[in-house]
């Protein structure tokens, strides 16, 4: 496939390596300029790209920046995109980076949030697992205990293209319903970041809480220095 990343952070960059070793043509953006990403480009393979050539004629658009920068992102971004999947890869982090967003804060689900601001209906994935295990531990289908990662999405042939993609880089991918359950994968519930396996997973899903814990809700307090958990 042809897949445009824009974020060159932990997962960004982590999805560069793993999605050019399955040998899809992958471009990655900062917010910087395709200048600073020379060194990625070279460990990778990816091509360093502008956001508006990450997201331009591609099968598959990974959004996988800050959550308060989502709003900074040119309006007409995916003008050119085409039918292009787009997954969001984001988490709502209030008190230590994104500061308060009212959309999320009155109830919206973090990747309906996403969506809004882009203009284009995401697929949420990718958003529960550490960087350096999505970078190392993928394992073959059928191997006990292997990974399971939740995919939230409306369109239900969009999420099957994720759903691949999650399989071919050594992952479960377990349908967590559509884009208003994608809560139930957010910062704070039972799939965040535990690893789970697939049937681990379900269960999670099953139980979680549409009530974010005081953890993830935001403060009167301005953001302090952030060091991402995954």
């Amino acid at each position: 496939m042809r897949i445009g990343i824009i974020g060159a952070g932990n997962i960004g960059g982590t999805l560069a390596r793993r999605l050019t070793a399955l040998g899809h043509e992958v471009s990655v953006a900062n917010s910087r300029g395709p200048e600073t990403l020379r060194e990625l480009a070279t460990q990778t393979g990816a091509a360093a790209v502008t956001a508006d050539e990450a997201a331009r004629d591609k099968d598959l658009v990974v959004v996988t920046i800050p959550q308060a920068r989502v709003a900074d992102l040119p309006r007409d971004l995916f003008a050119g995109a085409g039918d292009a999947v787009v997954v969001d890869t984001g988490n709502y982090y209030p008190r230590e980076r994104d500061g308060r967003i009212d959309g999320i804060e009155d109830g919206r689900t973090e990747s309906g949030w996403v969506a809004q601001q882009l203009g284009r209906p995401v697929v949420k994935a990718f958003n529960n697992i550490y960087a350096h295990h999505l970078l190392e531990q993928g394992r073959p289908a059928g191997t006990s205990g292997r990974i399971a990662l939740p995919v939230a999405g409306d369109d239900d042939a969009a999420k099957a293209v994720v759903m691949r993609l999650v399989d071919d880089l050594g992952f479960d991918a377990v349908d967590a319903g559509g884009l208003d359950e994608s809560w139930r994968q957010q910062p704070g519930s039972p799939v965040y970041t535990t690893d789970l396996d697939a049937d681990g997973v379900r269960r999670g899903l099953a139980a979680a809480s549409p009530e974010r814990t005081p953890q993830w809700r935001a403060t009167a307090e301005s953001p302090g220095s952030f060091v991402n958990p995954r």
